[in-house]
């Protein structure tokens, strides 16, 4: 009887660890935190008072400056807009405590034909931090000739370089949800092909 007792533990033991080993396989992405983030953001519509800390900021950017970038040629330029002020003015919507960057790059082809689209991966990589971090984070592309037009020296924007798009990061107020607060996506039926 102890014989048997002791083989069904040692059993009951092994099922365990093997569960536990093929658990992350077996859940696949839905467990994956960088698959959440990807697929559950939503562009904030709202935002709470309350300022960014550095530190939330320093990994902002640090995930921007990790982005993909044809040749390694990291062509883009951030600029943190953190005066309350000025960020007004680029986007009026702002709330105290939101902070802007502005993603720039070469025009004219100093930064080779794919500096656009490297910066662009650039601004996705900032704006799905922000949200892993568990702020709001809103990506706007209409403020951007204003912003080279008007704003280049006080901005201090590099020579040669032009804003391609500005997001827009800050707390989020309470009770926020991305079921909630983002906008229908279309399926993969509509929008994919298999061949």
């Amino acid at each position: 009887m102890k014989k048997v007792f002791l083989l069904s533990l040692k059993l009951k033991l092994r099922l365990a660890l093997l569960l536990i080993f093929l658990s992350p396989a077996l859940l696949g992405a839905q467990n994956n935190p960088a698959i959440n983030i990807i697929t559950n953001h939503f562009a904030a519509r709202r935002f709470a008072e309350g300022a960014v800390s550095r530190a939330e900021l320093d990994q902002i950017i640090l995930a921007g400056l990790r982005a993909p970038s044809a040749a390694n040629a990291q062509p883009w330029h951030f600029t943190v807009v953190q005066n309350e002020a000025l960020a007004r003015q680029l986007v009026p919507e702002t709330s105290a405590g939101n902070v802007l960057i502005l993603v720039s790059v070469p025009q004219g082809g100093s930064g080779g034909s794919s500096a656009v689209l490297d910066g662009a991966l650039a601004v996705q990589s900032i704006y799905l931090a922000a949200q892993a971090l568990g702020l709001g984070s809103r990506i706007y592309t209409n403020p951007v000739a204003n912003i080279n037009s008007r704003y280049r020296p006080q901005l201090g924007l590099p020579a040669s370089y032009s804003v391609i798009a500005v997001v827009r990061i800050g707390r989020l107020p309470p009770g926020t949800d991305a079921v909630s607060s983002a906008s229908p996506r279309h399926g993969p039926d509509r929008q994919v092909t298999y061949r």
